[in-house]
């Protein structure tokens, strides 16, 4: 996948969490799957432009750590660093090819990193990369596309996001094109990984207790737009949570 398209979205990306699915499903269930984090360090992997690093920090993690491949997101996030200091760090990095870290982390994050992966051999470097990087015990949650989105089902769109095949196809699954929905519209593309992907190379680098959880709807999302405007949304959920244990 290209480093290209990130770099060129850069600022932007941060514009999506303004969109109804990110802003009333995906954020709030995150962070609750999350839960609390006080006391705890974190290793935010494909942190983008740093929205869960600094949210958690917030939140009272002790210490926060973001990589990103593409050098125009970390760019971008340490630039909000700089402007409301919080004391997160970023650097760019490829999650496949990881350095060494200094420190095993407490918690691990994984927000869109395996759609990247070209294919399994580099989805499973990814995991066991991540596996290396934190403490034995600790936990692991991974955000990304749902395995079961049936793009022939009702769409996305009234929540801000077009998600399309392009008819390519990767070793892990078909190759998808996401549009989020702002003014201009900014495409992405990635794969989307089958499930049995995400289990073989997660339990093959040595995570434990994998459990699927679904994104919900929170209670200000229903109040702000009526429960049957998430009709769409519930009978055909773009996206999928998964936590584990290191």
């Amino acid at each position: 996948m290209s480093v290209q398209q990130y770099d060129e979205i850069g600022e932007a990306y941060e514009g999506f969490k303004a969109l109804p699915l990110e802003q009333y499903a995906v954020v709030p269930s995150f962070l609750a799957l999350v839960g609390d984090v006080r006391g705890k360090s974190i290793l935010d992997l494909a942190s983008g432009t740093g929205f869960y690093s600094r949210e958690f920090k917030r939140r009272g993690a002790t210490e926060v750590l973001g990589i990103d491949i593409s050098g125009e997101m970390v760019a971008v996030a340490q630039q909000l660093e700089k402007n409301h200091p919080l004391g997160v760090r970023y650097e760019v990095g490829d999650v496949s090819e990881l350095r060494p870290l200094e420190q095993q982390f407490d918690i691990g994050l994984a927000v869109q990193l395996l759609g990247y992966a070209p294919d399994v051999a580099t989805t499973e470097r990814m995991c066991r990369n991540a596996r290396r990087s934190l403490k034995p015990g600790a936990e692991f949650f991974v955000l990304n596309q749902s395995p079961d989105f049936r793009f022939d089902g009702p769409t996305p769109e009234r929540y801000g996001f077009r998600s399309e095949l392009t008819g390519e196809e990767a070793e892990t699954g078909p190759q998808v094109r996401i549009t989020a929905l702002l003014d201009p519209p900014v495409s992405f593309v990635a794969n989307r990984p089958r499930r049995e992907v995400y289990e073989n190379c997660l339990r093959a680098a040595g995570f434990r207790d994998l459990t699927w959880v679904p994104l919900t709807v929170s209670e200000a999302g229903v109040d702000t737009f009526g429960a049957d405007f998430w009709a769409d949304f519930r009978a055909n959920p773009p996206l999928e949570m998964l936590r584990c244990r290191a």
